[in-house]
This record gives C-alpha cells, sequence and structure tokens, in this order.
C-alpha cells in the first residue's frame, strides 16, 4: 500500500510498517490528541523498536513515497 492508502487504517487506530524495513522496527502508530503539563499535546507518530521500545516516528520522503507499507495484524 502507498502512504496516502495507509494513512486512513493509521488515523482510525491500526498499526502499520514498510515490508521493505526488514529490520528491529515493529510498527509505527499515531498517538491523538492529549495534554503534558497542562498544555495541549498534538498528534504524533510513534515507532516501536524491538528491544528499544517507543520513540518519535517522522516519515522521510522515502517512507511517504514508498508502496510497501502493511497493516501490521
Amino acid at each position: 500500500m502507498t502512504f496516502e492508502e495507509i494513512l486512513p487504517e493509521l488515523r482510525a487506530g491500526k498499526k502499520i510498517i514498510r515490508d521493505g524495513w526488514g529490520g528491529a522496527e515493529l510498527y509505527v502508530k499515531l498517538v491523538g490528541k492529549s495534554e503534558l503539563d497542562g498544555q495541549p499535546l498534538n498528534p504524533y507518530f510513534v515507532i516501536d523498536v524491538h528491544g528499544e521500545g517507543f520513540t518519535m516516528f517522522s516519515p522521510t520522503v522515502c517512507d511517504i513515497l514508498a508502496e510497501d507499507w502493511s497493516i501490521v495484524q
């Protein structure tokens, strides 16, 4: 799937991954609006990396143009 095709699934709470990564990456997830120290926190992407936990994820141009996105079951 393309990033454009997978984005609605991500917004619906599904976990996604690129088939071409093949490393320690487990999935990307959208974290919705929340609050931190009484201030609004805008939605953001996180990636779960095996053995490291979650970190912020910003898709690269290659990620956005890739056609190997899939939903993690």
